[in-house]
């Protein structure tokens, strides 16, 4: 159990659903539950904010052009190479 009482693996568990619930991609009892762990957890909450931040960048800022398939790709790449870190840091 960390400091702010939740196991590195709850919250791994809750960082993975972060990507799902900023794409409204959960059913409401999974929102649910997610929205709960947020307001607990500060470490996650600050997550959330960072990948919501981001989201919210880069749709803005790629709104009226389409990257290339392999800038594309390799953004993939690089954003789930954060995730790993993320949860398992």
């Amino acid at each position: 159990m960390s400091e702010h009482g939740h196991s590195n693996e709850d919250c791994a568990d809750y960082l993975e659903r972060i990507v799902y619930f900023l794409d409204n991609e959960l059913d409401e009892a999974d929102c649910s539950a997610v929205r709960l762990h947020l307001d607990e957890c500060g470490p996650c909450l600050e997550k959330y904010d960072l990948q919501r931040t981001v989201k919210a960048v880069v749709a803005r800022s790629c709104s009226s052009e389409m990257a290339p398939d392999a800038l594309r790709a390799r953004v993939r790449v690089q954003i789930r190479e954060v995730q790993v870190r993320i949860s398992e840091g």
